[in-house]
């Protein structure tokens, strides 16, 4: 926003500030089970933060939705219909994301196991951050608005004064202008989908299109998974022009047919000179053979 009094980048801030709490939350709860730390749970702030985001937004909509709504009420009733829209939504969200990866421990990787349980655990703490810190977070962003206060400074503004300079408004306010800025009316998304693209998608034509396009989703699906192959391809984690790639090529073409190779450790000392200890060696070959 252009005003300085509804500028919320502190409570953007804040938003990604509660994934980063979820995600400290998690692996220190985890790191003090003794849960192993492996590399690819490094990657889990990402998707913390991506449903961390997203819910912020769901929680901001549902907040200004209320706000239009009801201008003259309580903030305790502003913030009660904020989380009857939106609470639903981001719980539904986060109870398959966690039921998705919790899922995933039952996997007999232990690298995946500690990834999933890392994952989960921190979807739920940034639930919880989510119906608590952020919530506590929109409040004061309001009275902060409410106050007249600037985004930064937290200084009270004094708007629609003659004597204001050009620039203490346009720092101050936004603009030039002395006149305050009014408050913002629906938001144009939303508009669009109330009028066009709602009333367009309920159209009898249109709803039938839909179901046809569902239906060859699903059985497109059913097939895929039918051609799902366990395991990985080696080749699959080089570059295209690395010299791994024909290596792999000439190993499945002419040695396939063999199967893996097979490597027998000895970790002790043996004296090879020793006839008795080399036919030993030779019978337990045989036996593995």
């Amino acid at each position: 926003r252009l005003s300085c009094i509804r500028n919320n980048i502190w409570l953007a801030s804040c938003g990604v500030l509660s994934s980063g709490l979820a995600v400290l939350s998690s692996f220190g709860l985890m790191l003090f089970c003794g849960v192993p730390f492996v590399v690819t749970v490094a990657n889990a702030p990402f998707l913390i933060l991506g449903v961390g985001v997203d819910d912020m937004f769901i929680m901001i909509a549902s907040w200004e939705q209320s706000l239009r709504k009801k201008e003259k009420s309580s903030v305790k009733s502003l913030l009660a219909e904020t989380y009857a829209e939106a609470a639903l939504s981001v719980t539904i969200t986060t109870l398959t994301d966690v039921l998705a990866f919790f899922i995933g421990t039952w996997t007999a990787f232990p690298s995946v196991r500690s990834f999933c349980l890392y994952t989960g655990t921190a979807f739920i703490f940034c639930y919880v951050y989510t119906m608590t810190f952020f919530g506590a977070v929109l409040v004061l962003n309001h009275k902060r608005e409410q106050g007249n206060r600037h985004w930064l400074t937290f200084m009270r503004v004094d708007v629609g004064q003659a004597e204001n300079s050009c620039l203490y408004n346009a720092c101050c306010i936004g603009s030039c202008s002395r006149q305050p800025s009014q408050p913002e009316g629906e938001h144009p998304m939303s508009v669009f989908f109330k009028k066009y693209y709602g009333p367009f998608v309920t159209n009898k034509w249109i709803k039938v299109l839909m179901v046809l396009l569902y239906g060859a989703y699903l059985g497109g699906s059913i097939y895929g998974c039918t051609q799902i192959r366990e395991g990985i391809d080696l080749r699959n984690l080089a570059n295209d022009d690395s010299y791994v790639i024909p290596y792999y090529d000439d190993d499945d073409k002419y040695f396939s047919t063999y199967g893996p190779r097979v490597m027998v450790v000895i970790t002790e000392s043996v004296d090879y000179w020793n006839e008795s200890v080399r036919l030993g060696i030779e019978s337990c070959a045989q036996n593995l053979e």
